[in-house]
Protein backbone atom coordinates (compact mmCIF):
# COMPACT_ATOMS: atom_id res chain seq x y z
CA UNK A 1 0.00 0.00 0.00
CA UNK A 2 1.49 3.39 -1.13
CA UNK A 3 2.07 6.09 1.70
CA UNK A 4 -0.33 8.83 1.27
CA UNK A 5 0.90 11.88 3.26
CA UNK A 6 4.78 12.79 4.14
CA UNK A 7 6.23 15.01 6.77
CA UNK A 8 7.53 18.37 4.65
CA UNK A 9 9.71 21.66 6.03
CA UNK A 10 9.14 24.46 4.04
CA UNK A 11 11.51 27.52 4.70
CA UNK A 12 10.50 30.76 2.60
CA UNK A 13 12.12 33.99 2.98
CA UNK A 14 10.50 38.04 2.47
CA UNK A 15 12.21 41.12 1.45
CA UNK A 16 12.97 43.05 4.35
CA UNK A 17 11.23 46.42 2.75
CA UNK A 18 7.58 45.18 3.30
CA UNK A 19 5.27 46.81 5.35
CA UNK A 20 4.08 44.49 8.82
CA UNK A 21 0.75 44.12 7.30
CA UNK A 22 2.12 42.85 4.25
CA UNK A 23 4.57 40.41 5.86
CA UNK A 24 1.29 38.82 7.56
CA UNK A 25 -1.02 39.00 4.64
CA UNK A 26 2.04 36.63 3.03
CA UNK A 27 2.15 34.39 6.07
CA UNK A 28 -1.36 34.14 6.55
CA UNK A 29 -1.88 33.28 2.66
CA UNK A 30 0.85 30.42 2.73
CA UNK A 31 -0.97 29.10 6.38
CA UNK A 32 -4.30 28.92 4.66
CA UNK A 33 -2.91 27.14 1.40
CA UNK A 34 -1.22 24.61 3.43
CA UNK A 35 -4.49 23.69 5.98
CA UNK A 36 -6.37 23.77 2.77
CA UNK A 37 -3.87 20.98 1.43
CA UNK A 38 -2.77 18.98 4.75
CA UNK A 39 -1.61 19.93 8.51
CA UNK A 40 0.22 22.40 9.68
CA UNK A 41 2.82 20.82 12.58
CA UNK A 42 4.54 23.84 13.13
CA UNK A 43 5.39 27.58 11.92
CA UNK A 44 7.91 29.77 13.30
CA UNK A 45 8.32 33.39 12.12
CA UNK A 46 12.12 33.89 12.19
CA UNK A 47 11.84 37.49 11.75
CA UNK A 48 14.81 39.55 10.24
CA UNK A 49 18.22 38.15 9.43
CA UNK A 50 21.14 38.64 8.12
CA UNK A 51 21.49 36.64 4.66
CA UNK A 52 24.14 34.51 3.51
CA UNK A 53 24.74 36.30 0.69
CA UNK A 54 23.18 39.14 -1.01
CA UNK A 55 20.01 38.57 -3.03
CA UNK A 56 18.54 40.98 -5.64
CA UNK A 57 20.89 43.80 -3.55
CA UNK A 58 19.24 42.66 -0.13
CA UNK A 59 21.41 41.69 2.97
CA UNK A 60 18.51 40.67 5.41
CA UNK A 61 15.39 38.71 4.89
CA UNK A 62 12.33 37.67 6.80
CA UNK A 63 12.45 34.65 7.05
CA UNK A 64 9.42 31.97 7.79
CA UNK A 65 9.84 28.36 8.57
CA UNK A 66 6.63 25.93 8.02
CA UNK A 67 6.50 22.17 9.38
CA UNK A 68 3.54 20.42 7.14
CA UNK A 69 1.95 17.25 6.71
CA UNK A 70 0.31 16.82 3.01
CA UNK A 71 0.16 14.49 0.43
CA UNK A 72 3.15 14.01 -2.03
CA UNK A 73 1.54 16.45 -5.24
CA UNK A 74 1.38 19.01 -3.00
CA UNK A 75 5.12 20.46 -2.34
CA UNK A 76 5.15 21.17 -6.05
CA UNK A 77 1.98 23.37 -6.02
CA UNK A 78 3.13 25.65 -3.41
CA UNK A 79 6.97 25.94 -4.65
CA UNK A 80 5.15 27.04 -7.88
CA UNK A 81 2.93 30.00 -5.73
CA UNK A 82 6.01 30.69 -4.02
CA UNK A 83 7.74 30.91 -7.29
CA UNK A 84 5.53 33.33 -8.34
CA UNK A 85 4.24 35.40 -5.24
CA UNK A 86 5.92 39.13 -4.66
CA UNK A 87 7.85 40.05 -1.81
CA UNK A 88 9.18 36.12 -1.53
CA UNK A 89 13.30 36.41 -2.10
CA UNK A 90 13.79 32.70 -1.94
CA UNK A 91 11.86 29.43 -0.57
CA UNK A 92 13.22 25.56 -0.18
CA UNK A 93 10.47 22.93 0.38
CA UNK A 94 12.47 19.79 1.62
CA UNK A 95 10.85 16.43 2.80
CA UNK A 96 11.64 15.79 6.31
CA UNK A 97 13.31 12.42 7.85
CA UNK A 98 12.11 11.87 11.60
Amino acid sequence: MAKTTAKYECMYILNPNLAEEEYAAVVEKFKALVEANGTIDEMQEMGKRKLAYEINYLTEGYYVLVKFTSGPEFPAELDRVLGITDGVIRSLITLRCE
